[in-house]
């Protein structure tokens, strides 16, 4: 009896003839979907089924056999799509949602450095742990954390062991104490981490990169020699690196984009996270090194980096997508992110044609994996690639009427996480009709209250 999504009449189909598998096989057969793989060179395959075996996609297309113990999930009612990317967020401060404002002193930056000297490494555990659990729940299969609240190595286990224990793909960078502290990131400690990463990646679902930050006076030579190391110790050790490029201040994100470009810190395996109002010049630079270039609309409107126009980043090819904390962007939710996007570049532009929403759905996915260096494993359903996938049920009042055709559109415009009823990572379930598998999200959610007025005790 095949599972079913969508809720509505979808009768299980009988299974039909097939070759037998070896016993303990892990292999699960999403029946009759609309698949939007997301390959450029395959498209959209309606009504097709996807055949996953060990973790990967094995075949893709219409009337698949199924194979002999293999779990049948009926996706009639449902787009299959990969999961989104979130290539660039802020996992620790997630519990401190709805407490920035409108204030001096309710801003981000002060809120968020003031509580963070407070936190305990349980906080640290259950702030990523929360990120990455509401991830999952929207759709997101891989996330890429900038943990730059590392006060002391027990706050970089806590947040290691988070990712450990969380249902998603992730990349934790490794950085600094702070937000805007001067000082140097453990590099000891991001090379005892290297040596044995194997045994600390969850089977390989974790990798490890550089929450790296410039100085914050650029004519510091003193803090420039710290950044420096950390930038060469990155490369010798063969890690990616994130690093910001904003602010508020006129001409300050210019300035730092430039110092990337004099110094020649782009390259491949760096992304430059941010960097609304970029040069045509600049983002050549960024081309030619080979580096990526993550936006983040909900979070760059919010503290008022300036509108994110994606038309302005035209001539970049390794773009993506990052949600950079549910604390700061309110909530997880790629939907949302898109349709900010896409609104933002009609009214800019003045023509409701000037964004296409299968670009958009192009940089939740192979865009932000392409992003950061992942697009060979995750971004698009193809055989051979790893079984990160999510399939999205129409059966919803918000998606009501669509009736065929590309679902595109709806997706951008109209699409929620709770319309999420399936999230596949590496061939295992962990959200099978609408609700997360083996999480006690109650347990979840009172621990992170438990965690945020304990922080706020403890600051006064």
């Amino acid at each position: 009896m095949g599972k079913v999504l969508g809720g509505v009449a979808l009768a299980a189909a009988p299974a039909r003839a097939a070759a037998p598998m070896p016993t303990g096989s892990g292999v699960t057969l999403i029946r009759g979907g609309y698949v939007m793989t997301m390959d450029p060179g395959r498209g959209d395959l309606p009504g097709a089924d996807i055949l996953v075996r060990d973790g990967r996609i094995a075949e893709i297309g219409p009337g698949l056999p199924v194979p002999a113990g293999a779990e049948v999930i009926e996706a009639a009612n449902c787009v299959v799509l990969p999961g989104f990317v979130d290539a660039h967020t802020h996992g620790s401060i997630s519990q401190m949602r709805g407490l920035y404002g409108a204030t001096a002193e309710t801003a981000f930056f002060p809120v968020t450095n003031r509580l963070s000297a407070h936190y305990a490494p349980e906080d640290t555990y259950v702030g990523i742990l929360l990120s990455a659990v509401e991830s999952a729940a929207s759709g997101i299969t891989t996330s890429a954390n900038f943990f730059d609240l590392v006060r002391d190595r027990d706050h970089a286990e806590a947040g290691l062991k988070a990712l450990q224990d969380a249902p998603i793909r992730a990349r934790l960078l490794y950085g600094m104490k702070s937000k805007t502290a001067a000082d140097a990131i453990d590099l000891d400690h991001v090379e005892e981490w290297r040596r044995g990463w194997e045994g600390r990646s969850a089977g390989g679902l974790l990798s490890l990169g550089v929450a790296w930050r410039l100085p914050g006076a650029l004519d510091d030579a003193a803090a420039w020699a710290i950044k420096t190391r950390e930038w060469e110790t990155a490369r010798s050790l063969g890690l990616p690196l994130q690093v910001h490029v904003s602010g508020t201040v006129p001409g300050r994100a210019e300035a730092m984009f430039d110092a990337l470009i004099a110094r020649e810190m782009l390259r491949p395996g760096l992304q430059v996270i941010h960097a609304t109002d970029a040069r045509p010049d600049q983002l050549e630079a960024l081309e030619a090194a080979g580096a990526g270039l993550v936006v983040t609309p909900l979070s760059e409107h919010r503290v008022g980096y300036g509108l994110t126009r994606l038309d302005g980043f035209a001539g970049v090819s390794r773009l993506g997508f990052g949600i950079d904390g549910s604390g700061l962007a309110g909530f997880t939710d790629m939907f949302a992110l898109m349709r900010l996007a896409a609104l933002t570049m009609a009214g800019a532009a003045r023509d409701e044609k000037a964004a296409q929403p299968r670009r958009l759905l192009e940089l939740a996915t192979l865009g932000g994996a392409r992003a950061l260096g992942l697009d060979a494993e995750v971004g698009v359903l193809a055989p051979g690639r790893k079984a990160d996938l999510q399939a999205v049920r129409f059966d919803a009042l918000n998606l009501a009427g669509f009736d065929g055709g590309d679902p595109s559109s709806l997706l951008v415009y109209s699409g929620r996480p709770e319309n999420v009823a399936l999230v596949m990572l590496g061939g295992r379930v962990v959200k099978r009709d609408g609700h997360l598998v083996g999480v006690d999200v109650p347990a979840l959610l009172a621990r992170a209250r438990r965690s945020i007025r304990a922080v706020r005790a403890r600051a006064g």
